[in-house]
Protein backbone atom coordinates (compact mmCIF):
# COMPACT_ATOMS: atom_id res chain seq x y z
CA UNK A 1 0.00 0.00 0.00
CA UNK A 2 2.92 2.41 0.64
CA UNK A 3 4.66 1.89 -2.73
CA UNK A 4 1.44 3.49 -4.93
CA UNK A 5 1.45 6.46 -2.19
CA UNK A 6 4.66 7.38 -2.70
CA UNK A 7 4.66 6.48 -6.55
CA UNK A 8 1.73 9.14 -6.89
CA UNK A 9 3.73 11.46 -4.25
CA UNK A 10 6.57 11.47 -6.52
CA UNK A 11 5.00 12.25 -9.73
CA UNK A 12 2.67 15.16 -7.79
CA UNK A 13 6.34 17.01 -7.33
CA UNK A 14 7.83 16.06 -10.08
CA UNK A 15 4.47 18.08 -12.04
CA UNK A 16 4.80 20.88 -9.14
CA UNK A 17 8.60 20.93 -10.06
CA UNK A 18 8.35 21.06 -13.87
CA UNK A 19 5.85 24.47 -13.49
CA UNK A 20 8.68 25.80 -11.81
CA UNK A 21 8.85 28.62 -14.33
CA UNK A 22 5.90 28.94 -15.34
CA UNK A 23 3.22 31.55 -17.16
CA UNK A 24 0.35 31.99 -19.70
CA UNK A 25 -1.40 34.70 -21.24
CA UNK A 26 -5.16 33.40 -20.97
CA UNK A 27 -6.85 36.21 -23.23
CA UNK A 28 -6.49 39.61 -24.71
CA UNK A 29 -9.14 42.12 -24.96
CA UNK A 30 -8.60 44.67 -27.81
CA UNK A 31 -10.94 47.78 -26.29
CA UNK A 32 -11.14 51.25 -28.17
CA UNK A 33 -11.51 54.56 -25.32
CA UNK A 34 -13.38 57.41 -25.92
CA UNK A 35 -12.62 60.93 -25.24
CA UNK A 36 -12.96 60.76 -21.83
CA UNK A 37 -10.35 57.57 -21.64
CA UNK A 38 -13.16 54.81 -20.90
CA UNK A 39 -13.79 51.60 -22.20
CA UNK A 40 -17.57 51.43 -20.89
CA UNK A 41 -20.05 53.65 -19.06
CA UNK A 42 -21.37 51.30 -16.36
CA UNK A 43 -19.76 48.43 -15.22
CA UNK A 44 -22.43 45.61 -16.73
CA UNK A 45 -20.21 43.29 -19.52
CA UNK A 46 -23.84 43.02 -21.91
CA UNK A 47 -23.24 47.69 -21.63
CA UNK A 48 -19.29 47.49 -22.18
CA UNK A 49 -20.08 45.26 -25.37
CA UNK A 50 -22.67 47.80 -26.98
CA UNK A 51 -20.49 50.65 -26.23
CA UNK A 52 -17.93 49.22 -28.03
CA UNK A 53 -19.84 48.01 -30.83
CA UNK A 54 -20.75 51.92 -30.84
CA UNK A 55 -17.37 52.99 -30.60
CA UNK A 56 -16.76 50.83 -33.57
CA UNK A 57 -19.09 52.68 -35.72
CA UNK A 58 -18.48 56.22 -34.69
CA UNK A 59 -14.77 56.51 -35.08
CA UNK A 60 -14.87 59.99 -34.37
CA UNK A 61 -15.22 59.23 -30.72
CA UNK A 62 -12.36 56.92 -30.50
CA UNK A 63 -9.37 58.50 -28.73
CA UNK A 64 -7.60 55.17 -27.85
CA UNK A 65 -7.42 51.53 -27.60
CA UNK A 66 -6.38 49.53 -24.34
CA UNK A 67 -5.23 46.39 -24.42
CA UNK A 68 -6.85 44.58 -21.55
CA UNK A 69 -4.23 41.38 -20.75
CA UNK A 70 -5.66 38.04 -18.53
CA UNK A 71 -2.24 36.60 -17.24
CA UNK A 72 -0.67 33.95 -14.87
CA UNK A 73 2.55 32.96 -13.83
CA UNK A 74 3.89 30.98 -11.14
CA UNK A 75 7.19 29.41 -9.48
CA UNK A 76 10.56 30.35 -9.07
CA UNK A 77 11.59 33.04 -11.03
CA UNK A 78 12.42 36.69 -11.19
CA UNK A 79 9.77 38.20 -8.79
CA UNK A 80 9.17 40.89 -11.77
CA UNK A 81 7.52 39.77 -14.90
CA UNK A 82 6.97 41.68 -18.02
CA UNK A 83 3.55 42.08 -20.14
CA UNK A 84 4.51 43.15 -23.94
CA UNK A 85 1.83 44.03 -26.41
CA UNK A 86 3.49 44.37 -29.94
CA UNK A 87 0.77 46.45 -32.08
CA UNK A 88 0.40 46.57 -35.95
CA UNK A 89 -1.25 49.01 -38.14
CA UNK A 90 -2.58 49.67 -41.56
CA UNK A 91 0.43 49.77 -44.22
CA UNK A 92 0.91 53.07 -45.53
CA UNK A 93 3.68 52.23 -48.60
CA UNK A 94 6.03 49.52 -47.51
CA UNK A 95 5.81 48.46 -43.85
CA UNK A 96 2.62 48.86 -41.21
CA UNK A 97 3.56 50.76 -38.47
CA UNK A 98 4.30 49.46 -34.88
CA UNK A 99 4.17 50.21 -31.78
CA UNK A 100 5.61 48.26 -28.44
CA UNK A 101 3.26 48.85 -25.13
CA UNK A 102 5.28 47.16 -22.05
CA UNK A 103 4.19 46.91 -18.38
CA UNK A 104 5.83 45.38 -15.32
CA UNK A 105 3.53 43.32 -13.14
CA UNK A 106 4.19 41.42 -10.11
CA UNK A 107 4.34 37.44 -9.93
CA UNK A 108 1.16 36.84 -8.31
CA UNK A 109 -0.38 33.70 -6.38
CA UNK A 110 -0.05 30.57 -8.50
CA UNK A 111 -3.50 29.71 -8.18
CA UNK A 112 -4.91 32.94 -9.46
CA UNK A 113 -5.01 35.13 -12.74
CA UNK A 114 -4.15 38.94 -13.04
CA UNK A 115 -5.62 42.13 -15.35
CA UNK A 116 -2.60 44.10 -16.65
CA UNK A 117 -4.21 46.63 -18.92
CA UNK A 118 -1.38 48.51 -21.57
CA UNK A 119 -3.60 51.78 -23.29
CA UNK A 120 -2.36 52.99 -26.82
CA UNK A 121 -3.48 57.14 -27.19
CA UNK A 122 -2.18 60.36 -27.97
CA UNK A 123 0.34 60.69 -31.49
CA UNK A 124 1.14 57.12 -31.36
CA UNK A 125 -2.69 55.63 -31.50
CA UNK A 126 -2.77 58.26 -34.85
CA UNK A 127 0.23 56.90 -36.20
CA UNK A 128 -1.20 53.21 -36.32
CA UNK A 129 -4.55 54.43 -37.38
CA UNK A 130 -6.22 51.36 -37.70
CA UNK A 131 -5.08 48.22 -35.63
CA UNK A 132 -4.64 45.24 -38.14
CA UNK A 133 -2.57 42.61 -35.84
CA UNK A 134 -1.51 42.41 -32.03
CA UNK A 135 0.92 40.12 -30.28
CA UNK A 136 0.69 40.00 -26.38
CA UNK A 137 3.68 38.10 -24.91
CA UNK A 138 4.88 37.12 -20.82
CA UNK A 139 8.50 38.02 -19.91
CA UNK A 140 10.32 36.77 -16.99
CA UNK A 141 13.67 38.88 -17.63
CA UNK A 142 14.38 37.70 -21.17
CA UNK A 143 12.84 34.33 -21.17
CA UNK A 144 9.24 34.24 -22.82
CA UNK A 145 6.61 32.05 -21.00
CA UNK A 146 3.93 32.68 -23.30
CA UNK A 147 2.07 34.22 -25.92
CA UNK A 148 -0.73 35.19 -27.52
CA UNK A 149 -1.56 36.50 -30.92
CA UNK A 150 -4.26 37.95 -33.11
CA UNK A 151 -5.20 36.20 -36.57
CA UNK A 152 -3.49 38.27 -38.61
CA UNK A 153 -0.06 38.19 -36.89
Amino acid sequence: MRRPILILALCFCVSWAASAAAGKVIKVLPQFLDLKGRHAISPSLYDRDAYQAYLRIHTNEVSGIRFAVQWKASGTGTNMLKIRVEVRGITHGDLPPKAVLEQEVKRGSRWFEHWASLPLTGDEFKKIGEVTAWRATLWDGDQLLSEQKSFLW
